[in-house]
């Protein structure tokens, strides 16, 4: 199965955006290589500034490009946009509503062995709790290319939250995806698994796992957590009765809390989370710290079981 990196897939669709739209400028923080913003920085070097290790400035730049009628994309690791430049982003782009796409890669624990100091775990949940922020956690690279096109149409703030590992394709090249509607990648009747991320694979695999034992579970990629798509979370609410969320990311405020505040207003049924329970993340290679904080085929499998078993 073929593999790539969100990030890679997020340079190579610049590029792609690039050379069809003028009015594209990005900004990096001195990490252009790390964010695969380079490549776009070599072909289109009058649309491309590199605003040093600032990352406070970067957003105020960025800023004042979208002010002046550029889509900015604005690039660096999710701990840095999200964290050190949160002030930045929610009183210079956001309330001013700006059309700049805040393009975060490194996320999450399997930034490895940078340690819990450059593990963003909570930047989703700061990202959508903005006014008129759009979150967006591809899944793989083609739905990471599909996504970045799209935001380049959707007018206002974003935040694209990217990976460091290479994950599977779970998509082919084709597919056509749209912002603040999930995919239902696999039906059943038993429950209902709705993940984001890289975590959208592992379930799949689950799902695999618990047909083997006669438990048909539908799996949904939420690619958007905000503007969430809640009829088909409550669709699937209904038509399944439970639902066990995925993502890597803390369970507090991020895929799992956006999809309890719908079902408890909406169609109450039994919910568990998977993610990170916090606390912080640590030093290590990204398999062993997924196996660590519970984030892998077997332990989804188990959660659906425990699911089941409240019912």
């Amino acid at each position: 199965m073929k593999k790539q990196a969100t990030r890679e897939a997020y340079g190579k669709a610049l590029v792609e955006l690039g050379q069809q739209h003028h009015d594209i400028v990005v900004l990096d923080a001195d990490l252009s290589k790390s964010t695969k913003t380079a490549e776009f920085a070599g072909l289109f070097p009058e649309r491309f500034i590199n605003a040093g290790i600032a990352e406070q400035n970067l957003m105020g730049m960025s800023a004042g490009l979208a002010a002046s009628g550029k889509v900015v994309f604005a690039s660096t690791f999710a701990v840095f946009a999200a964290g050190r430049a949160f002030e930045q982003i929610r009183n210079s782009i956001a309330y001013a509503e700006l059309n700049v796409k805040i393009c975060a890669t490194h996320a999450g624990i399997t930034v490895g062995e940078d340690g819990g100091s450059h593990q963003s775990i909570e930047d989703v949940s700061l990202m959508r709790s903005i006014p008129g922020m759009c979150v967006v956690v591809p899944a793989d690279g083609p739905s990471t290319r599909q996504l970045l096109l799209e935001l380049y149409e959707r007018s206002g703030p974003a935040y694209l939250r990217l990976g460091r590992l290479a994950v599977p394709h779970i998509y082919n090249d084709d597919l056509k995806l749209q912002i603040g509607r999930g995919i239902e990648l696999k039906d059943g009747k038993d429950a209902t698994i709705i993940a984001c991320g890289i975590m959208v694979e592992k379930s799949l695999q689950a799902s695999e796992i618990l047909a083997g034992e006669g438990i048909m579970v539908s799996v949904v990629d939420m690619h958007t957590i905000k503007p969430l798509d809640q009829e088909l979370v409550i669709r699937k609410a209904q038509e399944t009765g439970a639902i066990l969320t995925v993502e890597e990311h803390s369970i507090i405020g991020g895929l799992g809390s956006a999809v309890c505040e719908v079902v408890s207003e909406y169609c109450p049924v039994p919910v568990l989370r998977l993610g990170i329970e916090d606390q912080f993340g640590q030093s290590g290679s990204p398999e062993e710290l997924l196996q660590h904080y519970g984030l892998t085929v077997d332990k989804i499998a188990q959660k659906v079981r425990n699911l089941l078993k409240i019912l």
